[in-house]
């Protein structure tokens, strides 16, 4: 099953009364009201339910017994922290300073490319809070971000998002595929010193532009399109995580390449060492955080086009 099948899941007026009863009786009885919701959600989504099974039982068994198993429990546990997250983001995007309590680790290869007025690539995933990346360009000079997203299967929470923050869509470029078109606004905006997010842990829409490289212990498919950008715009490639841990936010950077080259008869191939680095700092941030990673869909299986099929 393709990731794009998964369609969002959840009334935009159920995500307002959620976010209410947050900000009106604060986060422990949000947390009570959002259990029974979550009973619900777990009884109905089977693929969810598999696909949280799998990941836990691969993480668990890469990572030496060290995460948890994938018990009903903790299959639970990972479902509520996919909540969690989504609220955090509401807050994140719905408040102006970033939280108290964060931390950035490897801001120093950032810093010196904000110093030489050089744009970048920066590859994420679907783990944890990326929003946080968004503010954290707001707490510097010169780090402005474009992100590149393809959000049909997540326009209610989107819009929400959008209520709280009217500016939350003003660096935001929707795209299925990356065209000739997306390609030269994108080296106009690197050449001008932004930072353009793609995601790196899900294959594209349209087409198969994606390689199979090793993850938590098995192959699975990986977009080439983020390393492929980097070579088209000559510019360094930096993945970058932001996540919740137990002493508070995190933000981690980390340079995989300063420069990429991709022969165009052999760029898969060439792409693979790339996303075969970015699969590997992926494996040690879910190490860190097992319930943050937020594919709910047969992430192993088989790449297969994407259609209208079962939510999310």
């Amino acid at each position: 099953m393709h990731w794009a099948k998964m369609q969002e899941a959840g009334s935009l007026a159920g995500m307002r009364f959620m976010l209410f009863v947050y900000r009106v009786c604060g986060r422990w009885p949000f947390r009570i009201l959002l259990f029974f919701v979550l009973l619900w959600f777990y009884a109905r989504r089977r693929t969810g339910r598999e696909a949280s099974r799998d990941y836990l039982q691969r993480l668990h068994d890469f990572s030496g017994d060290v995460t948890p198993a994938p018990t009903r429990q903790n299959v639970f546990r990972h479902f509520l922290a996919f909540s969690e997250i989504l609220l955090d983001k509401l807050l994140t995007t719905g408040v102006s300073a970033m939280p108290s309590d964060y931390r950035v680790d490897g801001m120093e290869c950032v810093d010196l490319m904000l110093e030489q007025k050089r744009g970048a690539i920066f590859v994420t995933a679907h783990f944890g809070n990326i929003e946080l990346c968004r503010k954290l360009s707001e707490r510097h000079a010169g780090l402005r971000l474009a992100v590149l997203a393809h959000s049909e299967n997540t326009a209610r929470f989107n819009r929400l998002l959008k209520e709280l923050d009217p500016n939350f869509d003003i660096d935001l470029i929707q795209v299925t595929d990356i065209g000739i078109d997306t390609a030269f606004v994108l080296a106009q905006r690197v050449a001008a010193g932004n930072f353009i997010v793609i995601a790196g842990d899900r294959v594209p829409v349209k087409g198969s532009a994606a390689v199979r490289v090793p993850f938590l212990g098995r192959e699975a498919s990986f977009p080439i399109s983020p390393y492929i950008l980097a070579a088209t715009l000559q510019c360094p490639l930096i993945a970058v995580f932001g996540a919740r841990h137990r002493d508070g936010f995190v933000v981690t950077l980390r340079l995989l390449a300063e420069s990429i080259a991709l022969p165009r008869r052999t760029r898969e191939a060439a792409a693979v060492p790339y996303a075969a680095a970015f699969a590997r700092l992926l494996e040690a941030e879910c190490v860190k955080a097992p319930f943050q990673w937020s594919n709910f869909y047969p992430f192993w299986a088989p790449l297969v086009p994407a259609e209208t099929g079962e939510k999310r």
